[in-house]
């Protein structure tokens, strides 16, 4: 009878370290994944045309969400950076020239065009300007 009670007390107490564990790396590995809160923040964003060069990607906040920024064949475009399929952060792989969602594999081109994956849609693209050796997203 004794071994019974200490057998299942070891039990319970390895079970709850291994839900503390998967909790403990759950969360942030989640919080990285999902895409910030949107804050109305109407402003436009001022990047240095030399901060960007041909094929490089730079990642902004831009009301309230992540935003990214790229040179591809001498044109500038900029985008959300949230995947159209379930919000995920998209990396930008510049080997590829193309986005991929780390969620499911969704691929996007530099163009913000769906390639290939679950995403129903394009990325989201952002208003952008030339102005005095400026680039200004909104």
């Amino acid at each position: 009878m004794e071994k019974q009670g200490r057998r299942r007390f070891l039990i319970t107490c390895i079970g709850g370290l291994a839900a503390a564990g998967t909790a403990a790396i759950a969360y942030p590995l989640l919080t990285y994944l999902s895409p910030k809160k949107a804050v109305s923040t109407r402003r436009a964003v001022e990047i240095p045309e030399t901060d960007i060069s041909e094929g490089k990607a730079k990642f902004f906040e831009y009301e309230g969400k992540t935003a990214v920024i790229i040179k591809a064949k001498g044109t500038v475009h900029a985008f959300s950076a949230v995947c159209t399929h379930l919000g995920c952060i998209v990396q930008w792989e510049k080997e590829k020239g193309q986005f991929l969602c780390p969620c499911h594999a969704g691929r996007f081109s530099a163009d913000g065009e769906v390639i290939s994956g679950p995403p129903p849609r394009p990325l989201e693209k952002l208003p952008v300007a030339m102005r005095d050796g400026k680039i200004i997203v909104g």
